[in-house]
């Protein structure tokens, strides 16, 4: 089985910025050092919890300080951006870092509603731009290849076709990768012959379902012939199960807080998240959440992701290591999300 990291480069309560950032940095070396297949960044915005704000910016400097993994988006929102910007983005990614590049869509918007109207109005667009997200994700493909896209002229202009390419002499394409967490992104991924990956970490249900139909109603292209798909889904490891739970808790309130609509802070330090008072709905939350988490010793947590693998389908899991800190850790580093990678490499490589 093929293991894989999914980062949305969490901001602790001890952390700035620049902190959250070095310490994804070197969970990202550790990821490469330990043999992990790809590492993925989100498109998050406005949230005091999550530093990833910017894909391509990430992904650019992740992949200078590592050496053979993928690196890659999980994902850009398509109908915030512009299909050229995205495809120059990527194709320019590509280039830099040839056969090391994946681009994950989403049709999300990846923020609150506020936050949404201000990305797409700054940019003059509108909840048009997700109705026409398939035609979107066709002129990213097309936009990306070394032929380009042929655009029709008006019969006024000197000639009739003008041919629009993301780079002028791409030799390679990034690996094009649809999400999502509903059986919308199924159908359209099996529709269109992309390889598909199901947000399990977000969601928690309906991944059977939707991978399902997905490999069932799978229509062959010339990116993809046969059906390509793996999962994400949160985790947190440690030496004993008590203390994979303390590293857990954090996420798993911060989750709550954002699924019954309270404000969103910073990510909590352990101690900080045990001595908070959870109100019955949040703890719902909580427990769902870890319901679909994979949490415990290193033994238990191989077990469980080989479960996983095994009731999905799949030969390859995306890792979101969901584990916070205890006061007084460096706030440039992460050592209980390095040590999730590291004791799950050990288990099942």
């Amino acid at each position: 089985m093929r293991l894989s990291v999914l980062d949305l480069v969490p901001v602790r309560s001890d952390q700035s910025t620049s902190d959250a950032i070095a310490a994804s940095t070197l969970l990202a070396q550790s990821a490469d050092r330990l043999g992990y297949t790809r590492y993925w960044v989100a498109e998050h915005h406005n949230m005091p919890s999550v530093a990833a704000t910017s894909p391509p910016v990430l992904i650019a400097h992740l992949a200078a300080h590592t050496a053979s993994m993928r690196v890659g988006s999980g994902g850009v929102m398509l109908p915030n951006h512009a299909p050229l910007a995205v495809a120059e983005q990527f194709a320019l990614l590509e280039a830099a870092h040839p056969g090391r590049i994946d681009l994950g869509i989403g049709r999300a918007p990846g923020s609150d509603p506020v936050t949404s109207l201000a990305l797409r109005g700054a940019a003059g667009r509108d909840e048009r731009d997700i109705e026409a997200f398939p035609q979107y994700l066709d002129d990213v493909v097309a936009l990306m290849s070394s032929k380009g896209v042929r655009v029709p002229l008006p019969r006024d202009l000197m000639r009739d076709n003008y041919i629009l390419k993301a780079t002028p002499a791409a030799v390679t394409e990034p690996r094009l990768w649809l999400l999502g967490s509903s059986m919308y992104s199924a159908q359209l991924a099996a529709a269109k012959g992309l390889p598909y990956v199901f947000a399990h970490h977000f969601a928690g249900q309906g991944t059977e379902e939707a991978l399902k139909y997905y490999r069932d109603n799978f229509r062959p292209s010339d990116l993809t012939p046969e059906p390509v798909t793996f999962l994400t889904v949160n985790a947190a490891v440690a030496e004993t199960r008590d203390d994979a739970m303390r590293l857990i808790l954090p996420n798993l309130q911060m989750m709550a807080r954002l699924r019954t609509g309270q404000p969103m802070v910073p990510l909590d330090l352990v101690e900080d998240a045990e001595a908070q008072d959870v109100s019955p709905r949040a703890q719902a939350v909580i427990d769902a959440g870890l319901r679909q988490a994979v949490v415990g010793s290193p033994a238990e947590a191989g077990d469980q992701l080989r479960a996983l693998a095994e009731k999905f389908g799949v030969d390859e899991v995306m890792v979101h290591p969901v584990a916070s800190a205890f006061r007084g850790v460096d706030p440039a580093t992460a050592p209980a999300r390095e040590a999730t990678l590291e004791l799950l490499a050990k288990e099942i490589f």
